[in-house]
Parts: structure tokens; sequence; C-alpha cells
């Protein structure tokens, strides 16, 4: 229950738990890591240990260097659920191995010592239970040293698992909309784009409503993302996408304002066309144009 008490330690305790807790978090993603690479290798190993015995493999294959060894690895990289099922063993392990620990010491019972291990574990530290408050304990020293570590071996254990679980989680939740998906009917995908404002339904909808959440793609440009949502093109793309048929119009505006057409020959006169403001202005000269060459 030590905590800073002079204005210098609570703000070397703010930068400092900045580097610290970023630092902590590290090692346990990277404990994680070790963890599943270790796993692999035990499950390589068997199945090479197999191998061996039924003869397929010769017992005189050794392995390579360091870069060859990971990279064989990495087909053998074991399934969430399988290391989700371990961390829970592990994590069960530690906890109660802990409790038969503080419940004779501390005098707590074995579920308020469980209860304890939890809350320590999992860094919630809610304060009702606190272990090695006493003023004096039998071997004190030896106590603390495995209060140390299990706690640290328990924390890593939950730690790890919450991240399993979260992955868990994610598969769980876009295994659950993709079936909502597959079961809404055309009927309904259509109420849907009409209920949305500024929407058209554009043909192939089916074909890319079925992109996984999981591949996160990243749109090259706004319009691109727009038109795959199936939303209609804004003012901004179309003044992009239309920049010189705009300076053309804008051209024959700024001629008809300021009294000087641009002179026509005498047969595109005689074909009719006139010259006209804007978009007409553009059209009929255009169309002069190619009467002239015919």
């Amino acid at each position: 229950m030590t905590t800073p008490a002079t204005v210098g330690g609570k703000i070397f305790l703010i930068f400092y738990g900045l580097i610290g807790c970023a630092g902590t978090i590290l090692f346990f993603n990277l404990f994680l890591e070790r963890l599943i690479t270790v796993i692999a290798y035990i499950m390589k190993s068997c199945h090479e240990r197999q191998l061996r015995r039924k003869g397929i493999l010769p017992h005189d294959s050794r392995r390579g260097s360091g870069n060859s060894e990971v990279d064989s690895l990495a087909g053998w990289k074991p399934s969430v659920y399988y290391v989700m099922l371990i961390l829970c063993v592990a994590s069960l392990i530690i906890s109660c191995c802990a409790s038969a620990m503080y419940t004779p010491i501390e005098g707590w019972s074995y579920i308020d010592s469980l209860y304890f291990c939890f809350v320590a574990f999992s860094t919630i530290g809610f304060g009702d239970l606190v272990s090695s408050q006493n003023a004096q304990y039998e071997s004190q020293g030896l106590y603390r040293f495995g209060n140390f570590v299990f706690i640290f071996m328990g924390v890593c254990c939950i730690y790890s698992l919450f991240n399993v679980i979260s992955i868990v989680i994610k598969q769980s939740i876009n295994w659950i909309l993709k079936k909502l998906d597959c079961r809404c009917c055309p009927r309904c995908q259509r109420k849907f784009f009409r209920s949305r404002r500024n929407v058209v339904m554009p043909g192939n909808v089916r074909s890319r409503r079925n992109i996984s959440i999981e591949t996160d793609g990243v749109n090259e440009s706004d319009t691109d993302g727009r038109r795959l949502s199936g939303e209609m093109i804004s003012m901004k793309d179309f003044l992009a996408s239309n920049k010189v048929s705009l300076a053309i119009m804008q051209k024959q505006l700024s001629e008809t304002a300021n009294g000087y057409p641009r002179q026509l020959n005498s047969s595109s006169k005689h074909n009719g066309f006139s010259g006209g403001v804007g978009a007409l202005a553009i059209m009929n000269n255009r169309l002069a144009e190619t009467s002239v060459d015919r």
C-alpha cells in the first residue's frame, strides 16, 4: 500500500509509469509469442519423433541454422483454442498453488485466496485483500519472494489469456456477422440500401458485400470507397473528373460576357448552328466543326 506523498514523487510516477507500463505490456506480448514458439517446437519435435519411429524420417537428420529453424516452425503454429486451453490450465495451477500459500499465512479462506489471485493477476487491484501487510511473518523473506514469483507468473499467464480470449471473441463476432450476411435475402438488402440517404443500388452489391471484415482493405481514394459502398459521387469528385469540360465552359462564358464570342466561319452560320452560352455553346461549336469537315 505504499504510495508517493510528495509532488516530485507523484510527477516521477506519472512519467515513469508511461515507460514502465509500455515496457511491461511489451514484455507480456513477447511472453505470449515465446510461448507459442515453444508449443510449435514441441509439436514439431513430437511429430518428427513419430516419423523416426515409423522409419519415414532418418535418425541422423540434423536441424539447420537458427533462421531456418524459425522458418520451419511457421507451419506448426498451434490453434488459438489450444493456446487458450494451455493458458487456462497454467493460470489455474498457479492460482491454486498461490492460494495454498496465502490461506495459512494471511489467514484467508481458500475461496478468498482464489479471488485475490484473480484480482491481483488481472491487475484489477480492488484493494479489499492485500498480501504482505502484516508487520511480521514467519520466514518473511521467503514469503515475499514466493509472493513475487506467483504474482509475476500469474500476471503473465492471465494477460496472455486475455489476449487470446480477445482473438476468440473477434473470430466469433466475425463468424456471426458472416452468418447474418449470408442469411440476408436480396429484398432485405434492397430495403437496407433504400433506407440510406444519397445511396443508389449498384448492380454488383452481392459480390462486394461478401468481403470479410478481417481483410481490412484500404481503398486507394475516397472516390473508390464511396463507389464500393454504393453511394452517389460527390460534387468534389464530379468537378475533379470533369476539369477539361468545365474549363471550356468557363472560357465560353467569359467570351460571351466580354462581347467577343469565338468567330465561326461562314459555313457554320449556313449550317444553322449559333454560338450559345455554356454547355449549349460547347455542343453547338462541336457540331459546327464536324459539319465543316463533312
